[in-house]
């Protein structure tokens, strides 16, 4: 059984605590906030110990693991906090605001042989598995293009921020959603080279962006592009999805469905045929044991266990995976203010053996 520890009981902590404490290989010790009438009702209402301190819960607290649900500025010390102490940590994305704590915290887990997982759960839905396998299998040939897209409904009119909205924070649309679409660009084709072409907008936004766009640039000559708007009304929720080119087909994938183009069959998967074939997430994702919000933030704390039970520290979504992103994001935050920020990337090997492994 593992012993776990909650720090932050937000929108998305509160999410994770419901999860974990349904899961029959995880007992939930204590948890971890700062807001007081929060924590006294779950600890009055459901026997949780509560602490408003974290390096009290850290030190009193016979713990194996955490989930760090803060606002991002938070998240390097309090993970480096865990990973001091020996715990194993899945933090919510983005996993951290500047790559130099990112690499600190990968070469800490590492020296301390810790599993780590970053909350990018587009990653345990089955389109996008699917995507990412018909990509990696080599059957479109030689990718030349690459989009990403992600839309949704979060800021329609000029309001006052919460932490999401602040600068300081690591909040608005790069952070939130279009950390979201790099990840799944580095997942299913490899991350780019650079970035060029930075567009960032605030639609009603004071302190952040609304929207972000920019073309990607890979070291094999392919090109891509990134269009993100968190204040477009017309999607009833967050809506992301990536479209692959290659020279013998495309692949798209969001949510409901992958859509696959194949000019010729390929050897790799003789189970694709000629033309379009379409394969919906319902006939590709596996049943969880809980369901909340979706089927894959039960399976990423899944795949965050069974890595902790076999010792499997090269797993999908781990620090390193996730800081990949981070250097994306890097890069067109430097782009957008004049300065050159390539920082190479090549396609990380034995993706999908890793997580189904």
């Amino acid at each position: 059984m593992i012993r776990l520890g909650m720090i932050g009981l937000g929108k998305m902590g509160l999410s994770h605590h419901a999860i974990v404490n349904a899961h029959p290989q995880i007992k939930v010790v204590a948890a971890c906030d700062t807001t007081t009438y929060l924590t006294d009702v779950l600890t009055k209402y459901t026997g949780l110990k509560c602490y408003s301190d974290l390096d009290r819960m850290l030190a009193e607290e016979q713990l194996d693991a955490v989930v760090v649900a803060t606002p991002s500025k938070l998240h390097a010390g309090m993970v480096s906090k865990a990973l001091e102490r020996g715990l194993h940590v899945f933090c919510e994305k983005p996993f951290i605001l500047d790559v130099a704590d990112g690499e600190r915290l990968v070469a800490q887990a590492e020296e301390k042989k810790l599993v780590t997982q970053v909350g990018y759960h587009y990653r345990f839905v089955g389109a996008f598995q699917e995507a990412a396998r018909i990509v990696q299998s080599g059957a479109l040939g030689e990718i030349h293009h690459v989009r990403a897209e992600a839309y949704g409904p979060v800021v329609l009119r000029a309001k006052g921020g919460t932490w999401r909205s602040a600068k300081s924070e690591g909040g608005g649309a790069l952070y939130d959603y279009a950390c979201h679409a790099l990840d799944l660009v580095n997942f299913i084709a490899g991350a780019p080279a650079s970035v060029s072409g930075v567009v960032r907008h605030s639609v009603f936004s004071r302190d952040v962006d609304d929207e972000v766009y920019c073309s990607l640039n890979y070291a094999s000559g392919a090109s891509g592009q990134l269009c993100v708007n968190w204040s477009d009304e017309s999607f009833r929720k967050m809506s992301t999805k990536v479209s692959i080119w290659g020279t013998n087909g495309r692949v798209t994938a969001d949510r409901q469905e992958c859509q696959i183009y194949l000019r010729e069959p390929a050897a790799a998967l003789p189970d694709l045929k000629t033309g379009w074939t379409v394969r919906y997430t319902t006939d590709l994702t596996q049943e969880v044991w809980f369901y909340l919000r979706g089927e894959e933030y039960s399976a990423q704390i899944d795949y965050f266990v069974q890595s902790i039970l076999q010792g499997r520290r090269d797993g999908t979504n781990n620090f390193s995976s996730a800081l990949q992103a981070d250097r994306v994001v890097a890069m067109i935050l430097a782009e957008a203010g004049g300065v050159s920020a390539a920082v190479p990337a090549a396609a990380p090997k034995g993706l999908m053996s890793r997580l189904f492994g």
